[in-house]
């Protein structure tokens, strides 16, 4: 499984979860740094990402549209990268149980 992490969340924590989420990529890395949520969203689907952000809009798109793909909705505000690696290492479990769950869209992590 692998993430996608949202443009206000650091690049590093590709790298840095690399052992627990192999080949996660930020939309800066994908070269969508300017691109609208839709071509994220699109990209994000074709490419079999989970979405991971801070922002309502990819949660809202989940209800709507449904997986794929599936949305990590970051409720906790603004963090540390460390605080977000820390965050998936505790819930890495959970994560995995989320993406094989077929009906699930989103799940909201505080």
């Amino acid at each position: 499984m692998k993430l996608l992490f949202d443009q206000n969340l650091s690049f590093k924590l590709c790298d840095r979860l690399a052992d627990l989420f192999p080949g996660s990529s930020q939309v800066r890395l994908a070269g969508l740094d300017r691109a609208d949520d839709r071509v994220i969203w699109e990209f994000a689907k074709a490419g079999g990402f989970i979405m991971v952000t801070q922002d309502a809009d990819f949660a809202d798109m989940a209800a709507l549209y449904g997986p794929p793909p599936k949305v990590i909705w970051l409720r906790c505000g603004n963090q540390s990268s460390e605080f977000i690696e820390d965050l998936f290492r505790s819930h890495a479990e959970s994560i995995l149980a989320f993406a094989a769950d077929e009906e699930e869209s989103c799940w909201e992590v505080y």
